[in-house]
């Protein structure tokens, strides 16, 4: 049996992470059995979560869980799809994952309104005297991680742009298709529909939110998506 390590349903999401929720999409798409478990964190093999046991074998990281799946499970994401629409679909992924997904970390992290309503209930099982030092300490690692990264050296106009512009070049690749790529899921499309999901949230109120809301057929992939793989969100 695989055990996926897991935050847990929040903010009316399968997971507030993105990276889980790829995670949970690549093993149904897969079609394996597995079970959740949602006190692995301070375990975590690289201080993040998603990880993965399988039968012993510890699999940390949402691309390195792909990776083992179709090595080890023989599970083939792309099938049907040429070489070319397989670099596409893995570059619609990244660009999400490593720019869209800091955008939304910001949004939600370092905007007052939307970390109370949001992240600040991560830190309920802090004692309540020392609650507000943790609470500063990991924001200001947040805010420092953002400008490492580059996207906290921008001001928020200027990412809400790059937001439009990297949610248009998605929109444009999936077009009126039922998947990324065509009538049938690919491997990218876990990835690509857990950041659209996550920055679709309506718990949350943002400019990356209003960018990706400017595009029908994202909304709409969202939606199918959610009625697919995540049934008991929309029974919910």
């Amino acid at each position: 049996m695989i055990t996926l390590y897991n935050f847990g349903p929040a903010f009316g999401l399968m997971d507030p992470s993105p990276f889980v929720t790829k995670a949970h999409v690549l093993l149904r798409l897969a079609g394996l059995n597995y079970e959740t478990d949602t006190g692995g964190f301070t375990k975590a093999p690289k201080g993040k979560l998603p990880y993965i046991n399988d039968n012993g074998a510890i699999i940390a990281d949402s691309t390195l869980i792909r990776l083992h799946l179709e090595k080890t499970h023989g599970v083939v994401f792309d099938k049907g799809y040429s070489e070319y629409e397989c670099g596409i679909a893995w570059s619609a992924e990244k660009l999400l994952e490593d720019r869209v997904y800091w955008q939304v970390v910001g949004s939600r992290w370092l905007d007052d309104d939307n970390f109370n309503k949001g992240p600040r209930v991560f830190f309920n099982a802090a004692p309540a005297f020392v609650r507000p030092l943790i609470i500063s300490k990991v924001r200001r690692s947040v805010r420092r991680d953002l400008h490492g990264q580059g996207m906290g050296r921008h001001s928020p106009a200027e990412i809400a742009r790059f937001a439009g512009e990297d949610f248009k070049a998605v929109s444009r690749i999936l077009g009126k298709n039922k998947y990324l790529l065509g009538d049938r899921p690919c491997g990218a499309d876990a990835g690509v529909f857990a950041m659209v999901n996550g920055t679709l949230c309506p718990h949350f109120d943002h400019a990356v939110r209003d960018a990706a809301m400017q595009f029908d057929n994202l909304q709409a992939y969202n939606e199918r998506m959610t009625a697919e793989f995540f049934p008991e969100l929309k029974a919910a």
